[in-house]
C-alpha cells in the first residue's frame, strides 16, 4: 500500500489555511466533477480529490496525517501503519461507514475507517459531544493497575484557519486487568455543553505498547522460553520471570522447538484471566572451544541422528 500525498492531490501547501484547502477544493471539483469535466479520467480523480478533502478539511484527521509525515513517510513508499500512531489524539465526529469509505482508497481506510470518534451522542444533543481517544499502555499496567498521567492532543482551527494542536493532561486510573480494546470511560471530560447541560464524556481505547519479550493476542499472552537441548531432551524445571512475578515451568522430556506449554490464566488477569503461553527454543551452544567441538563430534558419531531422514535423505 502506497502513502498518498493529499496536499499535492489538492495543489496546496503543507501550511495551507481551512480557506485555501476549501477554496483548492472547489477550484478542482469544477475542473473534474464526472458530471460537467471532459479530462480524460475525470471520475477517478474526483475520487482523490474528495479523498484528500476529507482528510486536510477536518482538524483532527489532518493533524494525524500530518504526524505521519513528520515521521518520515512519503507520497508513493511502502506504507503499514505503525503501531498506536493515532495514540494521544482526542477526537469527536461521527466516523465512516462502510459505504461511505467505498470510494477511498485502502491507505485512508487503514488510517480512518476504525478512528476513535464514533460519534456517541447522548439522546438530549444540548449536552456535551463525547470525545474518543486512543491511549498505549504497558502490557505490566494491565496486571497490577496503575494510575498514568496521560497527554492528549485535541485539534483545532486558530482564528488565522491554522489546524494547531491543544494539549491537556489528565490523570486516569488504570483497572487491573484490562485488556486491548477495553473502553475506559471518563465522565464529563469530553466536550463541554453550550447550554448549561452537562458536557460529554471521554472515552479511551485501550491498546498496548509493543513488548519486547510478550506478544499479546486478546487476554492470552505469549512469550519465548529459551532451553538447554540437555533440558529439551531429559525435561527439567526452569525459573522463568512472567509479568506478575517468578513461576517455576516443567519442560517434558523430549521436547522441540515450538512445543507450547500453557500456563492457565497466567495472562490478562481480566474478570475470565487469559493464559501465558511460553513457546520453547531450544538454544544450542556455539562450538567455539576445543571441547565443545569433541563433544560435538562424540554425539554426532554415538548418537547417528539425522533429522533430515523424512526427506529421504
Amino acid at each position: 500500500m502506497e502513502f498518498k500525498d493529499y496536499y499535492t492531490t489538492l495543489g496546496i501547501s503543507r501550511d495551507a489555511t481551512a480557506d485555501e484547502i476549501k477554496k483548492a477544493f472547489r477550484r478542482l471539483a469544477r475542473k473534474y466533477h464526472p458530471d460537467v469535466s471532459k479530462e480524460t479520467g475525470a471520475e477517478q480523480k474526483m475520487k482523490e480529490i474528495n479523498e484528500a478533502n476529507t482528510v486536510l478539511s477536518d482538524p483532527e484527521k489532518r493533524a494525524a496525517y500530518d504526524q505521519l509525515e513528520r515521521q518520515g513517510f512519503q507520497a508513493g513508499s511502502d506504507f503499514h501503519p505503525p503501531p498506536g500512531w493515532d495514540a494521544g489524539f482526542e477526537f469527536t465526529g461521527q466516523g465512516f461507514s462502510d459505504a461511505q469509505t467505498a470510494d477511498f482508497s485502502d491507505f485512508f481506510s487503514q488510517l480512518f475507517k476504525n478512528q476513535m470518534g464514533s460519534g456517541t451522542r447522548h439522546a438530549r444533543q444540548m449536552r456535551g459531544e463525547d470525545h474518543h481517544a486512543k491511549i498505549m499502555l504497558d502490557l505490566e499496567d494491565s496486571y497490577h493497575g496503575t494510575t498514568r498521567s496521560l497527554t492528549l492532543r485535541m485539534p483545532k482551527l486558530n482564528n488565522q484557519g491554522h489546524t494547531i494542536l491543544v494539549e491537556h493532561t489528565l490523570n486516569v486510573r488504570i483497572p487491573k486487568g484490562v485488556h486491548a480494546g477495553q473502553v475506559i470511560r471518563l465522565a464529563g471530560q469530553g466536550g463541554p455543553s453550550h447550554v448549561g447541560e452537562a458536557p460529554g464524556d471521554l472515552f479511551l481505547e485501550v491498546h498496548f505498547k509493543p513488548h519486547q519479550r510478550y506478544r499479546i493476542e486478546n487476554k492470552d499472552i505469549y512469550a519465548v522460553l529459551p532451553v538447554t537441548p540437555w533440558e529439551a531432551a531429559l525435561g527439567a524445571t526452569v525459573k522463568i520471570p512472567v509479568p506478575d512475578g517468578l513461576v517455576d515451568v516443567r519442560v517434558p522430556e523430549n521436547s522441540q522447538t515450538g512445543r507450547k506449554l500453557r500456563l492457565k490464566a497466567r495472562g490478562i488477569p481480566a474478570a475470565t484471566p487469559g493464559d501465558l503461553y511460553l513457546v520453547l527454543e531450544v538454544v544450542l551452544p556455539l562450538a567455539t572451544t576445543e571441547k565443545a567441538r569433541k563433544f560435538y563430534q562424540t554425539m554426532a558419531q554415538e548418537l547417528a541422528f539425522n533429522p533430515r531422514q523424512n526427506l529421504g535423505v
